[in-house]
């Protein structure tokens, strides 16, 4: 069976300020391998002990990958499909269908469409974690 971790993290930018924290929502968990983590964060954790507590920094690689050039391009009006009386710029929306479909920002609004970005919106950011392990163990059935 795969392993269950849970923990405690403050997320700090580069000067070192704490722009997020378990303390202000609930500690953040994974099973080993199910991939809802970002894998530099992901390989960090595993293998530590309860109340183990450390520092990392992960990279874009590890994380949201780098931007992109060509998931950033313009496409015609009709591609988004709105009830927005006005699309403008920093607007989200998902276009194509079924396994075609991908979220993207609308990046700006010219005569001739839409240019829109289809990175990730943390795609080239580097992560400062401070982490403190709460819990770990063997993954049950519900973890899953």
């Amino acid at each position: 069976m795969p392993t269950y971790y849970k923990f405690n993290y403050a997320l700090r930018n580069d000067t070192g300020e704490v722009v997020d924290s378990s303390e202000a929502a609930e500690a953040l968990f994974f099973v080993e391998g199910d991939g809802s983590m970002i894998p530099g964060l992901e390989k960090a954790v595993m293998g530590k002990e309860v109340g183990d507590e450390f520092s990392v920094t992960i990279g874009p690689e590890d994380a949201y990958g780098w931007p992109q050039r060509q998931l950033v391009r313009t496409v015609s009006r009709d591609m988004i499909q709105s009830d927005a009386e006005e699309i403008e710029a920093g607007m989200i929306f998902q276009i194509g269908s079924g396994e075609e479909s991908q979220v993207v920002k609308v990046v700006s609004i010219e005569s001739d469409g839409i240019t829109i970005d289809g990175n990730h919106p943390l795609a080239g950011i580097t992560f400062n974690f401070d982490v403190h392990v709460m819990e770990v163990r063997e993954a049950t059935e519900s973890d899953m």
